[in-house]
């Protein structure tokens, strides 16, 4: 295939067996890699002595025991051989970044940076399958029909990805594996010069928010995704394209994020952030200082008529007949003046027109109007219909008799009132956030959790604590 002699020296399929899961504290155990070349598919394995012990729950995993290792070399000792195998390769992997993760940690303790363009086999067959939700090794097995060795041993797992690549590339049309191969293997080329390439290595593919900072600790721009890497480097892909992005991409000098537990925290996250620091590349989410909303109440002939109100004046959750939000005076009167167009109520009656005394509204003139203000339609009827309109607008009350925890995985959002208070994840941490008091309320933190109470699970804190 023409992916390996125009663009790299040829492609290395890539397992490591570790004794642990943290790339910079624990130790790799075995290595596999099958390198294919204009000369050849060749395959090479061994195994490598870590510096601590193999778990049991590990050992009876991929079958690597401490004996095993007790003689094997350590990894300073192969790593020349590793790298002259993997150097000026395409580094093929699947979940690429644990692997690569691994060996870009061991070859740094000797001294020998690794960057080699890196694909990951899980992205590869999202892009090519996006019908179907599992992607992990043994799914593509099943899926596939891969020829099945030593499952966990390093040889033979970097032998099932060589079979699921030659197996793509039977499957569908040199130019679109051409397509997507170069577009998922030649991301990290998109960052801005300015930016360490390294800061990919750990970045997740994970829910939470993301900070990009210039040359002092102000951000330039606080985002939020359900998987950071992913959109990180969207921002780069099309810098040339959009002036914003340009702008961003020759100011950014650091890259930091903040893992959530799901899509919930990192939206919270990312409203909460944007008002405390304002970065001057965000519009969405600034600090609403002019809030208001129109309330009903009784007027003295038997009908409703709107009454705005405003600031602290207002309690979001437990005022009824509340409707809105909006950002200023001006816009709630505007939303009104087009309810009353749409519906053909009086603007004299909502109080956006001045009463005239006997006569009618503008609207009347114009057949918009029914006659409220000069008594041909009854004002209770007026009122009813202007319930009706106003109903999408409507603001939902507070749920519940008092404050809940919305749980989304290890964490627990408290929510009163509309108002979050914090996540927690010990007992203690909850209580500390229920007498810390209730923040003020937050229109970006409300539209959040009004969608969150109804899809996740709402815990009575009662039964939490």
């Amino acid at each position: 295939m023409n992916l390996i002699t125009s663009r790299w020296r040829g492609l290395a399929f890539v397992d490591i067996e570790t004794n642990g899961g943290t790339a910079t504290l624990d130790g790799i155990t075995e290595i596999g890699i099958v390198e294919v070349d204009e000369d050849g598919v060749r395959e090479w394995s061994h195994l490598v002595r870590p510096a601590g012990r193999i778990p049991d729950f590990i050992q009876k995993l991929t079958g690597i025991s401490n004996e095993m290792v007790a003689e094997a070399p350590s990894f300073a000792e192969l790593a020349e051989e590793v790298w002259n195998r993997l150097d000026g390769r395409l580094f093929v992997a699947h979940n690429a970044r644990f692997d690569y993760g691994f060996l870009r940690n061991a070859f740094e303790r000797v001294g020998m940076p690794l960057r080699p363009p890196v694909l990951c086999t899980v992205k590869l067959s999202r892009a090519l399958f996006p019908e179907h939700r599992r992607h992990g090794l043994d799914a593509l097995i099943e899926r596939h029909g891969l020829v099945v060795g030593d499952r966990h041993r390093a040889l033979a797992d970097a032998q099932l990805v060589w079979q699921f690549w030659q197996l793509m590339h039977r499957q569908f049309e040199p130019e679109v594996m051409e397509a997507v191969v170069s577009r998922l293997a030649g991301r990290a080329a998109s960052l801005p010069p300015h930016v360490d390439p390294a800061v990919l290595d750990g970045m997740p593919e994970r829910p939470g928010v993301y900070l990009f900072y210039g040359e002092n600790e102000l951000p330039l721009y606080v985002g939020k995704s359900k998987d950071i890497r992913t959109r990180v480097l969207s921002h780069f892909s099309a810098d040339h394209s959009s002036a914003k992005e340009m702008s961003l991409s020759q100011q950014l000098r650091r890259i930091e994020w903040i893992e959530t537990e799901g899509e919930v925290g990192a939206l919270l996250l990312e409203a909460r952030l944007v008002k405390e620091r304002q970065p001057i590349h965000n519009r969405r989410l600034r600090r609403t200082t002019g809030l208001c909303a129109w309330q009903l109440v009784e007027d003295r002939q038997g009908g409703w008529r709107p009454e705005l109100v405003r600031g602290p004046e207002l309690d979001p959750g437990r005022q009824d007949n509340l409707f809105g939000f909006f950002s200023s005076k001006t816009t709630a009167s505007k939303a009104l003046r087009t309810l009353a167009e749409e519906h053909n109520l009086c603007q004299v009656c909502l109080g956006l027109e001045k009463v005239r005394p006997g006569q009618s509204c503008f609207g009347y003139q114009l057949k918009r109007c029914k006659g409220a203000c000069i008594g041909l339609e009854p004002r209770a009827v007026h009122g009813a219909r202007l319930m009706m309109a106003l109903h999408a607008l409507k603001v939902e009350r507070w749920p519940y008799a008092g404050p809940v925890g919305i749980q989304e995985g290890r964490d627990l959002h408290v929510v009163d009132n509309w108002c979050w208070l914090g996540t927690a994840r010990q007992e203690e941490e909850v209580w500390a956030l229920l007498e810390s008091g209730q923040p003020a309320f937050d229109l970006d933190i409300f539209k959040i959790l009004k969608k969150a109470v109804h899809k996740e699970r709402v815990v009575p804190l009662t039964s939490v604590v």
